[in-house]
């Protein structure tokens, strides 16, 4: 069974935490979500927002908080938020179980 959250990694946060740093915001989360597009269908969103809107989950963890609407949160529960930073490439990776299918790239992905 799909667990009903999304979690971030250690790594993840304290990446999310640099970047946030640089771009000289104190208080901050990291607004994650699902827009229609790419090559399998849906397309993966990131980016850092001061505060959450009204109709977010928000989700707390290693001193993260995540942002979800709740369109966005049906296609993203169970999601882990990790960062790689190995030889195929640098970012922040979806590891999704609600995913079927996967492109090449890892932004884009079909239920």
């Amino acid at each position: 069974m799909t667990p009903l959250t999304i979690s971030i990694s250690e790594k993840a946060a304290r990446k999310a935490r640099e970047f946030a740093e640089k771009s000289e915001h104190e208080e901050f989360g990291l607004r994650v979500g699902v827009k229609g597009g790419g090559c399998s269908g849906l397309t993966y969103t990131l980016s850092i927002d001061a505060d959450s809107r009204p109709e977010d989950k928000v989700i707390e963890e290693n001193g993260i908080k995540l942002f979800i609407d709740k369109k966005s949160y049906v296609f993203l529960a169970g999601t882990i938020l990790e960062y790689s930073d190995g030889l195929n490439g640098k970012g922040f990776v979806f590891n999704n179980p609600n995913a079927k299918t996967v492109c090449g790239c890892g932004t884009s992905f079909s239920v």
